[in-house]
This record gives structure tokens, C-alpha cells and sequence, in this order.
């Protein structure tokens, strides 16, 4: 199943594109967008498989939209959907995947959707990117990298090998979002790396995990689940 974008500056055209393409079985979570802004933090929050972008909007167009994913390292398919027939070449050498033209035929549609996952299935698997701030200077890092996130109120701040960045994120947000990628909370502070477990201590009321030579306290209430996973990744502690 792809994830999707759906953006469009009017808000029936971004619901009846979002209802067409929610009756289609290959596709999962649809996210909405009013507005080229919109649709790029969309794509900060979550995983995007394609965008399907209308192209005149105001301020950012989805042509503008094209040009700025197009210098992501892991660009999301591109699905131009307008009443538009005019800039059909200019989108396709934006490496668009497909050019629909309303009003929408939902044959059509799910021929683009066909496209979509073709593309993304012959895609190789790419790391998860996490935009952060280092300095007053917005770089990319694997999300893969961190070792371990540490609570920061309504902030959250990465601890990776060589550095540490703060996000506005808060912990219980990165521990839905990246549960299904190994990370566990131990905590109510921590959330871990499974893959980056070095050590796992176990004395008589505490334990506490070894992660890029830093020792972090595991709760009571967190270390059954611990041990449960530890078990599965055959980790045994010491």
C-alpha cells in the first residue's frame, strides 16, 4: 500500500480526489493539504509515497512543489492532477509519473496509482531522513543514526554517535511514529534503539541499557516489554 498527498487550493477538489482515491485498495493513508506549505510540512510529518498536486495554487505551485522535492534525497512520486492541458511537457520533465486531467475518471486515476506503486516497489530501500537544526543550519540526518531520544518537554533531542540535535517533537509523538522502526521507550525520558543496544544490565531492583557508551535507567513498568523484545532480537542480558 502507498501513502499519499493529496493537495489541491480547493477544498471540494482536495475531498473528492481524497474519497476517489481511499475506494482504491493499493492505497493506505491519504493526508490532506489546502496549499503548497501545506503540503510540504505533510511531508515532514509523515512517510509519503506520492503527492498527487494540483498545479495552479497560489504562493507555492505544484509545479514549485516538483522543483523543491526533486532535491530531496528520497523524492515521493509526483502525480500532476489539473484542468490544465498546457504544461504537461514542463511536468513531465519534472519527472512526474503521471498527468491527469479533471474532471477525474477513476479508471484513470487508478492507472496513476498503478504507476505510483510500480515505481515505489522497484525503488530500493532508502533510510528514513530526519530534517534537524544544528547551529542555525537545517541538515539531514538517517533516522537510522540515533542511538537514542531523550524527553526535552515539548521538545525531543537525538543523540546519535557523534552528535546531538533537539527537534520540536515531543517523546510520545517519535515513540508512536517510530515504534514499527525498533525504537522502545524504557522511560518516561528515553526512547531507545533497538539495533543500537550495546549492553543490558539487570541487578536487583533496577536495570538499565548501554547505548553509544551512555547507560540509561529502565522504568519497571517498561522492562517486561524490554525483555520481550530483547528476546526477539536475541539480545541477552548481561
Amino acid at each position: 500500500m502507498i501513502n499519499v498527498v493529496v493537495a489541491d487550493d480547493e477544498l471540494p477538489a482536495v475531498e473528492e480526489l481524497a474519497y476517489l482515491l481511499s475506494q482504491d485498495a493499493r492505497v493506505g493513508k491519504i493526508y490532506r493539504a489546502t496549499s503548497g506549505a501545506a503540503a510540504l510540512k505533510a511531508l515532514e510529518e509523515h512517510s509519503v509515497d506520492a503527492l498527487f498536486l494540483d498545479i495552479h495554487m497560489p504562493a507555492l505551485s505544484g509545479l514549485d512543489i516538483a522543483r523543491v522535492i526533486s532535491r530531496f534525497s528520497n523524492p515521493p512520486q509526483i502525480v500532476f492532477v489539473t484542468a490544465d492541458e498546457d504544461q504537461a511537457l514542463e511536468a513531465f520533465d519534472l519527472a512526474a509519473v503521471d498527468y491527469v486531467l479533471k474532471p477525474i475518471r477513476p479508471q484513470r486515476l487508478a492507472e496513476s496509482v498503478r504507476r505510483v506503486c510500480e515505481l515505489v516497489q522497484e525503488a530500493p530501500s532508502k533510510p528514513e531522513m530526519i530534517t534537524v537544526d544544528q547551529g542555525g543550519i537545517t541538515k539531514m540526518i538517517e533516522r537510522d543514526s540515533i542511538a537514542y531520544v531523550q524527553a526535552a518537554g515539548d521538545y525531543a533531542r537525538l543523540h546519535t554517535q557523534d552528535a546531538s540535535y533537539l527537534i520540536r517533537v515531543p517523546l510520545n509523538d517519535l515513540e508512536a511514529q517510530w515504534g514499527s522502526a525498533g525504537y522502545v521507550r524504557i522511560h518516561r525520558s528515553y526512547l531507545v534503539n533497538m539495533e543500537k543496544i550495546e549492553t543490558v544490565k539487570l541487578a536487583t531492583g533496577k536495570a538499565s541499557v548501554v547505548l553509544n557508551h551512555t547507560e540509561l535507567p529502565v522504568s519497571r513498568r517498561a522492562l517486561p516489554y524490554l525483555r520481550e523484545r530483547l528476546s526477539a532480537n536475541r539480545v541477552r542480558p548481561l
